[in-house]
């Protein structure tokens, strides 16, 4: 699905395929392939994922010598807080002369920045495909500002292209105990090296990852107005309280296919990165297939990868839910045979899919046009033909049931 990350933060077009990771469980490590993390059964403390990005190769030019400003949220609060960084499709090592985390301010201004530390030491380099964990530090709140002072960077990065919050680059040199953002001229919207927040939480809350495309990513949303589809699907669970209550960890990656890699890492290739290594994670739901029906796939290969994923993750112990793929009327999904695809993958995910996977969510009835389904209704389409509004991104979280979902055993009454 198209999404536009600007500039010199244009996706890759080569990318590494095949590459699995999973953190170490001491405070720095790296591996390049472990088992699927379980969902926590032990309902005191513990390790939760409480934000991630998925990851693509992406040029790392003029990175070297300044410091990365990020801000995320995270969906867990906690007492300690701990970040996954990732070199994951670096073509070298990467080195990370400081870190620091903060309470977020007004743009780049931070409140109280906590340096963080790597076995102890101020900096780590991370060799190529690999990721690593800081230290845990105190939490300084659910938004957190992320620094990192990169002082070598190889040619290409790990990083998540189109991130619609806004990030930013200081001038040369180390800025991550920086309060001021006076330092950071240059604004990006994109999460470099940045891929996981992990919050030391006081009970465990289970997670639902939302697997997809740029509908995922949140492309025709408001920018830093957390109204994506995962943003407004968290905050009905926690409307909906007791053991409804989840975690929800957004995996979308723009342009992304389901059948191929020409365009990014695809969901099969990249579950050990985004799916096992999340914490908590019981449930996926899988929004995937639109950009396959532009690149010219049938409805027999997609409906056959949305079976191999979800034999895939229901293999690793977790619940699958497998979504309908929305209306467009963009290139080849506007056309009569990508508009017979569309409703025919559409078809067996309605008859077919709850014999394959456990959960079936309708987003294409949420946001289609009662007088034409084969198109966005006006009110929910940003103005591409493809992208929803953020009317369509609430329409599309509340196509998802909460009764459909695990939820939070821990948080029953």
């Amino acid at each position: 699905m198209q999404g536009t990350s600007g500039g010199r933060w244009r996706v890759a077009a080569a990318v590494a395929v095949g590459m699995t990771l999973v953190l170490a469980s001491a405070a720095v490590g790296w591996s390049r392939g472990a088992a699927p993390a379980a969902a926590a059964t032990d309902c005191g403390p513990t390790w939760l994922t409480g934000w991630m990005a998925a990851q693509q190769p992406v040029p790392g030019d003029q990175l070297a010598g300044r410091t990365l400003r990020m801000t995320v949220r995270s969906e867990v609060a906690g007492d300690q807080v701990r970040l996954r960084l990732s070199n994951r499709f670096g073509d070298g090592p990467l080195t990370i002369g400081r870190a620091s985390v903060a309470k977020v301010g007004a743009g780049a201004a931070v409140t109280g920045p906590v340096a963080l530390g790597f076995a102890g030491r101020p900096g780590v380099t991370i060799p190529p495909g690999s990721d690593v964990l800081t230290d845990p530090v105190p939490m300084p709140g659910t938004d957190l500002a992320v620094s990192l002072f990169l002082t070598d960077v190889p040619s290409e990065i790990s990083s998540h292209p189109v991130a619609m919050r806004t990030a930013y680059l200081s001038g040369p040199g180390d800025a991550t105990g920086a309060t001021d953002g006076a330092g950071f001229g240059t604004t990006l919207q994109s999460w470099p090296v940045l891929s996981g927040v992990e919050v030391h939480a006081g009970r465990s809350v289970a997670a639902v990852v939302v697997v997809g495309d740029s509908l995922v990513d949140g492309v025709g949303s408001t920018p830093n107005g957390a109204d994506r589809v995962t943003d407004v699907l968290a905050a009905r669970l926690r409307d909906a309280g007791g053991d409804r209550a989840m975690t929800v960890l957004n995996a979308g990656l723009s342009r992304n296919r389901l059948l191929t890699d020409d365009a990014g890492p695809s969901p099969e290739q990249r579950f050990e990165g985004d799916v096992a290594t999340a914490v908590g994670a019981r449930d996926v739901l899988l929004e995937a297939g639109t950009n396959d029906i532009d690149d010219g796939a049938g409805s027999d290969r997609i409906v056959s990868g949305l079976q191999e994923y979800a034999d895939r993750a229901r293999g690793a112990g977790l619940r699958v839910l497998l979504a309908t793929i929305p209306p467009s009327t963009v290139g080849e999904r506007g056309t009569p045979s990508g508009r017979q695809v569309r409703d025919t993958v559409n078809a067996w995910i309605r008859e077919q899919g709850p014999a394959h996977a456990d959960g079936v969510v309708d987003l294409a009835a949420a946001v289609a046009d009662p007088a034409d389904p084969g198109r966005l209704r006006p009110d929910m389409d940003s103005g591409d033909g493809l992208h929803p509004s953020p009317a369509g991104y609430r329409a599309l979280a509340a196509a998802i049931d909460p009764a459909t979902l695990s939820g939070s055993p821990c948080l029953a009454p």
